[in-house]
């Protein structure tokens, strides 16, 4: 039998509640319904309760911790470089691979999509679209991405751009193995999409879920096309098919204090996204390869998570891990085969923090227990709302479970103080920094474009590692480079082109005005090195020429003015060496 072809489809903060095939009365999701129908369906599957964590121990099989990926802002979603790849093993094993969509898993080099094994990549910055490592001005609708790194602007609602850019990939490689990752930024915030999806779900719920729905609606019908291509090509049989999402829903349901729904639907489970309860980090996960047998619809009931997708996949794609490379996970084919399985221990997290701390929102699950944060135990088989909290019963499972936590902490924590440098000079060309990547103790980070437009006062640092010595132009920016505004200036009104007509009056802060800022000065810090320089008031940006000796530094910089106490960076900067 000739390799399968491999097409994973992940959706971004659509929990297990928000689709129709899961009893949610309200949402109309008729084709990953009927996809779930012919699936093998792993019913008791986990993930990271928030999106970077979640892509990390797909993408490595490893628990995100250990990768350096434990938030998705701050420096603490770039998957540190020495991770080998699904992307890396499946083009090493004879497969041409594309992603299209989110990444998540860093912006500059050498963390980027296209640098971490993919052949070609089409994707948005951040863990958003709107984020402030997208490109400038991005609001879903004819968005500009970057393809290999280089931007390009594409006609259309960015989840129809992403499936179609997949399906041009897929049928450019029909004759050949390939791995195509789709990985929508959609339903995620902001919700942002067409009146014609929205609209049907208004007189049924309130209106952020209609649109929230409304962003579901339309990824199905996305995954009608790309199952009617696939046919249409005549590989679907031989193609493996996965439908995932990456944590709990974001909006499908609102929680009361303990995070026990009172609104909305979440099939019966306690918490949602960033939870440490089920609902949290218990998602779907279908798979249908009609040639391998696994099709036909069933559940597989054993405890299973994201750390077991990429042994899986190599496994099913006879591609081989070399000595020297293992994983925390492990292939699920026996399962999928139907065979004996022994049972285990599995943890999960939810940290977000600069760094780690110890049992925060934390899970230790076998199939039949959940011990939360250390001291909650929860029978799920009879309690799978999580609502009775029996730890006194049950003091030696308690026990058991918490050096099972133990053990995966040592593991993880292991390098918890190594940082993730991004890569400048030394044949990574231009480096592009965000402020979405400063490193502080706080994580107060200017995330999204809304807070540059509001100068927000925050500062961090930027951890770098400078591959070769040599001279460097530094330039600072308040403004990213591609939006063309003077460091000092402010923008009265639209300064891009936005869909008004659809988008909530409550994210039209991310994409017109602008504050203006007195700054007369660019303070750069680097190398041990302080440096200084004048801003006019119709400099772009603040530019420095400096030698760096090759190593790892860090660069701190502040706007500012005489007698200015503010703790505000750049929020965006350049690096080059000079030639």
């Amino acid at each position: 039998m000739p390799q399968p072809n491999i097409v994973f489809v992940l959706t971004d903060d659509q929990g297990y509640g928000d689709l129709g095939c899961a009893g949610n009365p309200i949402i109309q999701t008729p084709n990953i319904d009927k996809f779930h129908g012919q699936s093998v369906r792993f019913a008791n599957f986990h993930v990271g309760p928030t999106c970077a964590p979640t892509r990390a121990g797909l993408m490595t099989g490893h628990y995100c911790n250990s990768t350096g990926v434990w938030h998705t802002i701050g420096g603490r979603s770039l998957l540190r470089e020495e991770e080998w790849t699904l992307a890396n093993a499946l083009r090493g094993g004879g497969y041409r691979t594309g992603m299209f969509g989110k990444w998540h898993l860093g912006d500059s080099p050498p963390f980027r999509p296209h640098e971490r094994g993919f052949d070609v990549s089409v994707c948005h910055g951040g863990g958003g679209i709107s984020q402030t490592p997208d490109w400038w001005g991005n609001d879903y609708f004819d968005d500009t991405y970057h393809v290999n790194g280089e931007p390009r602007r594409f006609k259309g609602y960015c989840t129809d751009v992403f499936f179609d850019e997949a399906m041009k990939f897929i049928e450019d490689n029909r004759e050949r193995p390939f791995f195509c990752y789709i990985a929508t930024n959609a339903p995620h915030g902001p919700l942002n999409v067409e009146k014609k999806y929205s609209e049907p779900y208004l007189d049924k719920t309130n209106p952020d879920r209609a649109r929230f729905y409304g962003m579901i609606t339309n990824i199905d019908e996305n995954f009608g096309r790309l199952r009617d291509k696939l046919r249409e090509l005549g590989i679907e049989d031989n193609t493996i098919l996965i439908f995932m999402t990456d944590n709990g829903t974001a909006t499908g349901c609102a929680l009361d204090g303990k995070g026990f729904v009172t609104d909305g639907y979440n099939m019966g489970m306690r918490g949602k996204k960033g939870s440490e309860y089920d609902g949290g980090h218990r998602v779907p996960f279908f798979l249908r390869h009609p040639t391998g047998g696994l099709d036909g619809g069933r559940d597989i009931l054993n405890l299973t998570a994201n750390i077991d997708v990429m042994p899986t996949l190599l496994d099913l794609c006879g591609v081989d891990v070399p000595e020297g490379r293992s994983f925390h996970g492990k292939s699920l084919a026996p399962l999928l085969r139907g065979e004996a399985w022994e049972e285990r221990t599995l943890t999960t997290d939810s940290q977000r923090l600069a760094y780690p701390v110890k049992w925060r929102k934390s899970a230790v699950m076998t199939e039949r227990w959940r011990l939360v944060n250390g001291q909650e135990l929860y029978d799920i088989t009879t309690d799978p709302e999580q609502r009775r909290d029996i730890a006194t019963d049950h003091p030696g499972v308690v026990e058991a479970l918490r050096a099972e936590y133990e053990k995966w902490w040592e593991l993880c924590s292991a390098q918890f103080d190594r940082e993730t440098p991004i890569h400048v000079g030394g044949g990574a060309g231009e480096a592009a920094l965000c402020c979405h990547d400063w490193r502080n103790d706080d994580c107060n980070i200017p995330y999204m474009q809304g807070h540059v437009r509001e100068g927000m006062e925050a500062n961090g640092v930027w951890h770098i590692d400078v591959r070769e010595a040599g001279e460097y132009v530094v330039d600072l920016y308040r403004w990213p480079r591609e939006a063309g505004h003077a460091v000092t200036a402010g923008i009265d009104g639209d300064d891009i082109e936005w869909r008004r007509d659809v988008i909530a009056e409550q994210y039209h802060r991310f994409y017109t005005g602008g504050k203006a800022l007195d700054i007369q000065r660019a303070i750069l810090e680097i190398g041990g090195k302080r440096h200084e320089t004048d801003i006019g008031e119709s400099d772009p940006c603040a530019t420095f020429h400096i030698h760096l000796d090759r190593g790892h530094t860090q660069i701190r910089t502040r706007f500012t003015r005489p007698g200015d106490e503010a703790e505000r960076g750049a929020y965006y900067a350049r690096i080059r060496k000079r030639e």
